[in-house]
């Protein structure tokens, strides 16, 4: 066992510009993405795994309505919520996943327990709450989803007749997904991954979160990346294997395989975005194509890092 750990978190990406952030809102996004990190490192610093660190650091997310993901999850068409998560290790390659969640508290503790029951991968819409309520996990009715400024921007979207993602300002927005990455004392990679979605979407969309591959990744021989962008491109380009494959199959660094990717590839095809990435020798990159990222790491013996605009 090693002294080694390392954790990184993200609270979503996009157009993140600081006229439209007051200094009090900064500071408010600041020390919520800190509370995150701080819970996640207390666990690894005391010997704990990485696949509850994760866990614990995107439920601290999803508990506050700043964040596209449970409580601040965003309003769909008809005026609901429906939520995506899930989670990966990378000691045996074990995933779980939700989609179409409308009353589930903490859709991350769901997608762990789909994937701790071992039977499926993959749960979505009423029948992934069936099984949430079956395991007991914690409901909430649609008044604790309620944030105000969320059915605003819906209203926004509705006259409109767009869908917008997490919020809109005066061009493209903010991409608000969560997740986190951590590496281990015991030299275990995990990564999970949590989202409201599109504000106004319809027709059940889901984008990147929930597909192992695309939005979440895991493998100890590589890497642990959680995404968060414009989803349909995510998934298209399934960027969080990617980065594994580059560095598994042509044996390049963590920080080339997440410049190709995310610099490269997804700017050919037009995503925005950006992941949180952790390797198996503890190594941290926090690549983003967009204006800014909602983003912190810590890594054992060294200064929490927290950030949102470019350097």
């Amino acid at each position: 066992m090693s002294s080694l750990y390392t954790l990184a978190i993200h609270g979503g990406a996009g157009t993140i510009s600081k006229a439209s952030m007051s200094a009090e809102a900064q500071k408010n996004y600041e020390e919520a993405l800190l509370n995150a990190l701080k819970t996640g490192e207390t666990w690894l610093k005391n010997g704990g795994d990485a696949l509850t660190a994760v866990e614990k650091a995107v439920v601290e997310l999803e508990n506050n309505p700043l964040f596209n993901a449970g409580k601040g999850a965003v309003f769909t068409h008809e005026g609901q919520h429906e939520m995506d998560a899930s989670v990966m290790e990378g000691k045996f390659l074990n995933a779980g996943a939700v989609s179409g969640l409308k009353h589930v508290k903490n859709p991350v503790l769901l997608a762990r327990k789909v994937m701790d029951e071992g039977t499926h991968v993959y749960l979505s819409g009423s029948g992934a709450e069936a099984f949430a309520k079956k395991n007991g996990l914690a409901f909430e009715d649609d008044a604790y989803f309620y944030v105000p400024l969320r059915y605003q921007q819906l209203q926004e979207a509705l006259k409109q007749d767009k869908v917008f993602l997490d919020h809109k300002e005066t061009k493209p927005d903010k991409f608000g997904t969560v997740g986190a990455v951590a590496l281990d004392v015991h030299g275990n990679l995990a990564a999970a991954t949590s989202t409201g979605g599109m504000t106004n979407k319809k027709h059940g969309r889901v984008g990147d979160t929930p597909i192992i591959g695309a939005g979440t990744y895991a493998n100890n021989s590589t890497c642990a990346i959680s995404c968060t962008g414009h989803g349909e491109f995510f998934i298209r380009a399934v960027v969080a294997y990617d980065i594994s494959c580059l560095m598994e199959y042509k044996g390049l660094s963590l920080k080339e395989a997440c410049r190709i990717v995310v610099h490269e590839k997804l700017v050919k095809l037009g995503g925005e975005g950006g992941l949180i990435a952790v390797d198996n020798k503890g190594n941290i990159e926090l690549p983003f194509n967009s204006e800014g990222m909602y983003r912190g790491s810590v890594r054992s013996g060294e200064e929490k890092f927290i950030a949102i605009y470019k350097p």
